[in-house]
């Protein structure tokens, strides 16, 4: 009996090997590539005023988060103006590819102290923990072998384009482990904060209803549905419940793609009802972003290329 457990853990085991090394093409890594790097950009250009101004911020509100808490004290404005900058240029050149293997990791870097230094000045951005580690690894990992200026370069050298890699295979199991990860850890959280009472629905009823009455006295964007849901406790249980389930239950995701699809879109659902009650947006999620490593993204990032070249080619005649 002991002999069968033992061969059946080592099957087990052998078809993990060998869906975590399975092969992928470049172009699947390299489309992750190009969209965090195009979702780092307009960050910057989204956030980028308010990231210029923390040089001006009040010693007294700093309070170091990640990397910053080397610092006894904020950087000087025009190191942190600098390092701003920089991490722009180096997200440039991480989203075409160039010297990949030299700047990408310079990038990961600068992207994770920025993020952390935003954090210190009071509010603390969990949100962007996936993206700065979806980053890290893609910094780290081959993702500059193709649709990229590296590979741009090698081609024309004469080298042949690359075939299909374990290289290129795991960082995206290992992407999409961390996204799977972080859904685990806000169930583990809800229920060491609320224990499984918190699947009963009351303790986020209540969220909901405070964050939108603190909105409403601060004179913040509200939902309107809020208000009318909340007579309904059922609804809240089913919701609390599901919320679980998606959190989790997101390993499973990295069972089977078509179980990963199913996951996915209950998820998406769960930030897209979190945006409907509490006007709260997570746009890395709420644009696919996370769950893209679970799927064969080089198919639609090439489509659109495809797509974007023809018209260029028919505007230039």
């Amino acid at each position: 009996m002991s002999g069968r457990l033992v061969t059946t853990v080592r099957r087990t085991g052998q078809r993990v090997a060998d869906g975590w090394f399975a092969p992928a093409p470049a172009e699947r890594l390299a489309a992750m590539r190009l969209l965090a790097g195009l979702f780092v950009l307009g960050y910057l250009v989204a956030r980028g005023t308010t990231l210029w101004r923390l040089a001006a911020m009040p010693r007294r509100d700093f309070t170091p988060v990640g990397l910053a808490r080397l610092l006894d004290a904020p950087v000087a404005a025009g190191w942190h103006h600098a390092l701003v900058v920089a991490t722009a240029l180096l997200a440039v050149a991480f989203t075409v590819g160039w010297l990949h293997r030299w700047l990408a990791p310079l990038f990961a870097v600068a992207l994770i102290w920025i993020m952390g230094y935003r954090s210190s000045w009071g509010m603390l951005f969990h949100t962007d923990n996936l993206l700065v580690l979806h980053v890290a690894v893609l910094a780290l990992a081959p993702a500059a072998d193709a649709w990229s200026v590296d590979a741009w370069r090698r081609a024309r050298a004469g080298a042949a384009a690359p075939p299909p890699a374990e290289a290129y295979g795991w960082p995206l199991k290992l992407m999409a482990a961390i996204t799977c990860l972080t859904y685990v850890i806000a169930g583990v959280a809800k229920i060491k904060l609320g224990g499984w009472a918190w699947a009963e629905g009351a303790q986020l009823r209540e969220q909901v209803a405070i964050d939108n009455v603190r909105k409403a006295l601060l004179g913040s964007s509200m939902s309107p549905l809020a208000a009318p849901m909340l007579h309904h406790d059922r609804l809240f249980t089913v919701m609390a419940v599901m919320s679980l389930t998606i959190e989790l239950g997101a390993p499973l995701a990295l069972l089977h793609r078509r179980v990963a699809a199913v996951w996915a879109l209950a998820a998406w659902g769960f930030h897209a009802g979190v945006v409907a009650l509490m006007a709260i947006l997570f746009p890395y999620p709420l644009l696919g972003l996370a769950y893209a490593p679970l799927f064969a993204v080089e198919r639609p990032v090439g489509w659109v290329g495809r797509a974007l070249r023809l018209r260029a080619k028919r505007g230039a005649e």
